[in-house]
């Protein structure tokens, strides 16, 4: 069949923004889900985050899975896992089931991203019409994120929380259709069997650590259960560094990581995704928290990140080619610590303008990242492992999506219930009353009904202020993170190549030097099987 790279690209990118809108979609769902299934605060996060830390978690098995079996054939499986799992979801009747979908979802989509990209590579073999289709990829699948809750918000306002994934079924079927039409197969690439401990020690390790984060905040920082799971965590995930290493067919070589192109990048998209889906998350709740929006309208007020980043990534296709990928780099990077510096300032008076600031400027500068960090990933692989390079390059966004959800989401929780606690201390209120009042998720705590009902106007005041100042908390923490990351990178661009070379080394504990050929360089290419 000749290949129609246009309308296969069009077909892919439908599917991956189907991908990025789960991603979110039920962000402004969490209210309407709360009031019906009654999940904890540790089960709204994990609700919100175990899609990404499930794709996260097994995208890498699935990248070889992808080069493995071809790329359309990945991207078909993706897609049906997907929507059965949505199917599940609509019909869940407790949180745990909700939970158990989204991660089954998110398994899906860990087999549907990395073909999406690995298709794109293989229909576009020279640089500037690539790197064209790759910038609309990352156009899209921002755009899915970000409207996301705009679509959730619709169907929760007309129809109900389940509606967000009922929504995916008809989607799925239709971008199923038109893959089997219009994508071409692609080359599979004969690899030695899967690492399933590799598989299973990564998995086990991120799961572990967002864990551990997710239920800081109510069982407490220092509690057994909390240290246990942290350090269960470290320990898997330095066995997989060492597994890795001894394996002779790893899921992630680690020679790869050698080459600074993939690791800066990787790094970078990690960052990324850590500050600005952590920062959505947060965003959700208070615009319909404290400053009283429905759902739908929440999300139609989160649409101008979604412009912003449409922007920042046509943008950084002139960057690019003026000043080179570092360089595009830094300036994402400088406009989204800017942008969380912003928004450290926001209060429960500052109202939607000082967000719409925010807005801009981290969508902005996401585009930027997110361009010149997938170009320096992708090019750094043989063509013929374009499914690991895919697949790198989507763990690092979603590694970083959940761990940023859990981080800023465990945060803000541990924020507002110190704040709440100050707000509340003028009221006198009985140690039951304050627990209760501030044992519940933030923004949203139910008085007792013994609370005299003048006291409401009170206690809904320190509602807000206590969200407020801890989302300004958070917003503070983060915009140190991303300070510190854009002097670093900003410092190394400006070392010459050698220095910066021996540097690095010495930072991997190796020689300096040319770094070895990866092991994956040479696999050879095969027909791939008939679909």
């Amino acid at each position: 069949m000749k290949q129609r790279p246009v309308a296969a690209t069009a077909v892919v990118c439908l599917g991956l923004y189907l991908l990025g809108m789960d991603l979110t979609i039920v962000n402004v769902a969490i209210p309407s889900l709360q009031s019906q299934l009654k999940p904890s605060m540790a089960e709204v996060q994990w609700i919100v985050a175990g899609y990404g830390l499930a794709l996260g978690g097994t995208v890498l098995t699935a990248g070889a899975v992808t080069d493995r079996i071809g790329r359309r054939r990945a991207f078909i499986t993706g897609l049906t896992v997907c929507g059965a799992a949505s199917v599940l979801g609509a019909l869940a009747t407790a949180p745990g089931q909700v939970v158990g979908a989204r991660c089954g979802m998110g398994a899906g989509a860990a087999l549907l991203m990395p073909a999406t990209l690995s298709i794109i590579t293989d229909l576009f073999h020279q640089p500037l019409p690539r790197r064209r289709a790759v910038a609309v990829w990352g156009v899209v699948g921002s755009s899915g994120a970000m409207t996301g809750p705009v679509v959730g918000g619709l169907l929760v306002q007309h129809c109900s929380w389940r509606a967000g994934f009922w929504v995916n079924v008809p989607l799925v079927v239709v971008t199923i259709a038109l893959a089997w039409w219009l994508v071409p197969r692609g080359a599979a690439v004969r690899v030695r069997r899967l690492d399933v401990p590799g598989a299973v020690l990564s998995g086990a390790g991120l799961l572990l650590a967002v864990w551990a984060l997710v239920e800081a905040p109510t069982r407490g920082w220092t509690s057994p259960a909390v240290v246990a799971a942290g350090v269960a965590a470290a320990l898997a995930l330095v066995a997989f560094v060492f597994w890795q290493n001894l394996s002779a067919h790893p899921m992630l070589p680690l020679a790869a990581l050698r080459d600074v192109r993939l690791s800066g990048g990787a790094a970078a998209l990690a960052l990324l995704t850590f500050t600005v889906i952590g920062a959505l998350f947060v965003l959700t709740l208070y615009l319909q928290g404290v400053l009283g929006y429905t759902p739908w309208q929440a999300g139609v007020r989160t649409l101008p990140l979604t412009a912003a980043m449409g922007t920042g990534a046509l943008a950084a296709l002139p960057v690019l080619s003026r000043g080179g990928k570092k360089a595009t780099v830094v300036l994402g990077l400088m406009f989204v610590t800017a942008a969380f510096a912003v928004l450290a300032g926001t209060t429960a008076s500052s109202g939607y303008l000082r967000l719409l600031a925010f807005q801009l400027a981290a969508g902005f500068g996401t585009g930027l990242v997110g361009l010149a960090g997938t170009e320096a990933v992708m090019s750094s692989v043989p063509p013929g492992r374009a499914g690991l390079g895919s697949a790198i390059n989507d763990a690092t966004r979603q590694v970083g999506a959940a761990l940023g959800i859990a981080v800023q989401g465990s945060l803000l929780t541990t924020f507002y219930h110190s704040h709440l606690r100050e707000e509340l201390a003028p009221a006198r209120l009985r140690p039951a009353q304050l627990r209760l009042l501030t044992e519940g998720p933030p923004g949203a705590p139910r008085p007792p009904s013994r609370l005299p009902l003048y006291a409401q106007h009170f206690l809904d005041d320190a509602v807000r202020t206590a969200f407020a100042r801890a989302m300004s908390a958070t917003a503070l923490a983060v915009c140190a993170v991303t300070l510190a990351a854009t002097a670093t990178a900003a410092a190394l661009s400006r070392l010459p190549h050698s220095r910066r070379q021996r540097f690095l080394s010495r930072l991997r504990g190796r020689p300096s030097g040319r770094s070895p050929v990866p092991p994956y360089a040479s696999a050879p290419a095969a027909a791939a099987p008939p679909d």
